[in-house]
């Protein structure tokens, strides 16, 4: 069985609010399967992709 994951460098990327100085980081919107992360100052550069219950548990951890 194949699973679809959605390619990132078609994906709607948002700049975190969170971010600046030239610091930014961009994510793509939530997907079923995924989310990617990239550096904003880098877009052609590589992407991390992670579940979506990775992303929760890292965002849960972030805020603390």
């Amino acid at each position: 069985m194949t699973t679809h994951e959605p390619d990132p460098s078609r994906a709607g990327w948002r700049k975190s609010t969170h971010s600046g100085n030239g610091n930014c980081i961009e994510v793509t919107p939530r997907t079923p399967n995924a989310i990617a992360v990239r550096d904003s100052a880098d877009p052609d550069g590589p992407a991390l992709a992670f579940t979506t219950g990775q992303w929760q548990a890292f965002t849960t951890a972030v805020k603390g």
